[in-house]
């Protein structure tokens, strides 16, 4: 397994699941496991509401819940299943939740139901909208602490989990693919599977695979709420998706540990691991903006951008956007917080790759896009690559 996120263990534990025998290395280039997407998100065990039914996003969001749930349960890792409430704003986003609610029915999402104005604030007290959508299943869970668990699985089971070897270049070699790394790094596999994140679009060129979808980063800056202030929320409020936009907006999501983070934005990141603000590698900004389908991207979505941007530098307009579902949110109960980056799938057309997208090109599997709900899915996605990889049966259908 090239890289050591919580996909790339999830795969190395289902392997030696189906196969014993199996001789399963990950290769991770950091000092530990899960440091960057894994490690830099808002920790939501998503139910599955928006997804279009059938798609392998609804298929293995759902399947990954209970794999997710089971795993927690068996390693006594925190899975607090707070609810999340979808707030609607006006009249056109309550008829956009009645298309998310039967969408949320379609993919066996238990316990939906709408609400009214009263509703929500029986739930929500301090949330404000015409009508909302309640998911009670929907959870937080800490997915660092998930990832720890799946490679006390995985190693328990005879993986040999490899960090501070970043991979370099492959070599195929008959029925063998011979993967180079840092410090000399240098083995035979007959089956690779690069789950590489934020560099799953130039690791999947160095295999052999095709040069499109590339990967955007986008960096999402989350704030938190003062400590005396989480009380506002006691789940997960969350706006309704506009499909004009490629993104969702800000939230207000707790956290297993007590924090309550607000946002993200999205910004175009300047560096794919740019995590501190101004972290900048001009190289990826060059490449990012001479792609012909960052630029299509671009010209449509250019409004938004600016948008983001202003959110970006203003907390006061940061804020606002925040106020419009709690409206007793004050700027000062809302401090600086981490912030993340987002490896989203572009294709060479302007149009941001939505399904989870997995390659096979003979002994080597490439996992190009798992944006969210990848976390939430991993385990399923997992089941999903080891049948691909393995020739066998695709409960979900192909690839």
């Amino acid at each position: 397994m090239v890289g050591g996120g919580i996909l790339g263990v999830a795969v190395a534990r289902r392997l030696l699941q189906v196969e014993p025998t199996a001789s399963v290395t990950v290769l991770e280039k950091e000092p530990e496991l899960a440091r960057h997407q894994t490690g830099h998100n808002s920790g939501v065990v998503h139910a599955g509401l928006y997804y279009p039914p059938g798609s392998l996003k609804a298929l293995l969001c759902r399947r990954g819940v209970g794999l997710l749930r089971d795993l927690c349960a068996a390693h006594d890792v925190p899975y607090v299943e707070c609810g999340q409430v979808l707030v609607a704003l006006d009249e056109v986003e309550r008829r956009r939740l009645l298309e998310i609610r039967d969408r949320a029915v379609a993919n066996g999402v238990p316990g939906i139901r709408l609400l009214d104005a009263d509703g929500i604030r029986r739930i929500e007290p301090h949330a404000h909208g015409v009508a909302g959508l309640h998911s009670p299943t929907t959870a937080i869970v800490d997915f660092v602490r998930v990832t720890g668990a799946l490679a006390a699985d995985a190693t328990a089971a005879g993986a040999s989990v490899r960090t501070g070897v970043e991979v370099t270049g492959f070599r195929h070699r008959g029925a063998e693919v011979v993967v180079t790394g840092a410090h000399g790094y240098d083995a035979a596999f007959d089956l690779v599977v690069v789950c590489a994140g934020l560099q799953a679009d130039q690791v999947s060129v160095l295999a052999g695979d095709e040069p499109d979808p590339v990967i955007v980063p986008f960096r999402g800056e989350y704030h938190l709420l003062r400590p005396e202030r989480r009380s506002l929320v006691h789940g997960l409020v969350y706006p309704v998706p506009d499909p004009r936009f490629p993104f969702l907006g800000v939230h207000l999501t707790p956290r297993v540990d007590g924090e309550v983070m607000v946002g993200p934005n999205a910004v175009l990141a300047l560096a794919r691991e740019g995590y501190a603000r101004g972290t900048a590698s001009w190289p990826q900004v060059r490449s990012t903006l001479l792609h012909p389908g960052f630029r299509a991207f671009a010209r449509q979505h250019w409004r938004t951008g600016l948008t983001q941007l202003r959110s970006s530098f203003s907390h006061r307009a940061f804020v606002a956007a925040v106020q419009r579902y709690v409206p007793v949110l004050r700027p000062e109960d809302v401090l600086p917080g981490p912030a993340g980056i987002r490896a989203q799938a572009l294709d060479r057309d302007g149009v941001l790759v939505d399904d989870f997208r997995i390659h096979r090109r003979g002994p080597v599997v490439c996992v190009r896009n798992a944006p969210s709900p990848g976390a939430t899915s991993s385990l399923a996605i997992a089941e999903h690559i080891v049948d691909l990889a393995l020739d066998r049966p695709l409960r979900f259908g192909g690839s």
